[in-house]
């Protein structure tokens, strides 16, 4: 679950979106962006809550870095500086905090079953962009594999995260991109986060329920930047960005999930140095 500190921005999605809105590899650049987000009170509830957001990426001696959500993705391979092929490797490390406070949680059933431990996943993402495919040669489209395991115990498996993006700017002052990404989580992770045990049957009065490891969610993400100081390069820029995720196989049918179709939001400013 990709949301709090940065959901608006990066809404759960998808680190290849992050990258294809990344500046030029070979040029130094920093970007922080602030806003407001609308995402679900915990993955599979049935309504919404807002939340500020921030977010930080750049590039440096053709390292490039962002954060997606509560997220810090990193690609030590730099890229061409114009029309051509760029190959996408490096470390990620997400913190989980689906479900561990009950503060945002109003289903008194959901509470009942109890917090979650904070998860620390690491990982790597391994893809491959190309840059001047259709409209220009600014335009990029890119497919990439986000893998990340549990070190803390918490859901103790792993997680593996397909997304294919394609970005494009229609102007020098503004961005759109779009996304489609699809995650398949383990046995672990099903049980932390959808499954129902004994005790917490008996506390919450949901059923008892076992999922299995599998493909847990699709979904689909759009993104608009639209530059205020004439270039999309540098100065303040105005975003906004939605997410539709739809829940999947064990995971929709858990007793947890209050709503199978998932949405989020979000809008601010973002300024680039």
């Amino acid at each position: 679950m990709r949301f709090s500190v940065f959901a608006a921005l990066a809404l759960v999605a998808t680190p290849a979106f992050a990258q294809d809105n990344s500046s030029d590899n070979d040029n130094d650049s920093f970007t922080i962006g602030v806003g407001a987000a609308t995402v679900p009170r915990y993955e599979g509830a049935d309504e919404n809550t807002i939340i500020p957001a921030a977010a930080i990426r750049g590039s440096f001696n053709g390292i490039s870095f962002s954060t997606v959500g509560t997220a810090l993705y990193t690609d030590l391979i730099p890229g061409p500086s114009g029309v051509g092929t760029d190959f996408i490797l490096g470390p990620i490390v997400h913190v989980n905090l689906n479900r561990t406070s009950r503060k945002r949680i109003r289903d008194p059933q959901i509470i009942a079953l109890g917090k979650i431990d904070t998860a620390i996943e690491v990982g790597a993402d391994i893809g491959i962009k190309r840059t001047g495919v259709i409209t220009s040669d600014f335009d990029s489209i890119s497919f990439d594999v986000a893998v990340l395991r549990d070190v803390t115990n918490t859901h103790d498996s792993w997680i593996i995260t397909p997304t294919l993006a394609y970005a494009t700017p229609l102007s020098e002052t503004i961005y759109v991109g779009v996304s489609v990404a699809a995650n398949h989580v383990g046995n672990g992770y099903g049980r932390t986060y959808f499954g129902v045990t004994a005790p917490q049957s008996v506390a919450s009065g949901l059923p008892v329920y076992n999922p299995g490891k599998g493909w847990k969610d699709i979904n689909f993400g759009a993104l608009a930047n639209f530059s205020l100081s004439g270039d999309l390069r540098k100065g303040l820029s105005l975003f906004a960005i939605g997410n539709y995720e739809r829940l999947l196989g064990d995971f929709k049918r858990s007793p947890v999930v209050r709503d199978r179709d998932q949405w989020f939001g979000g809008v601010g400013l973002a300024y680039t140095f």
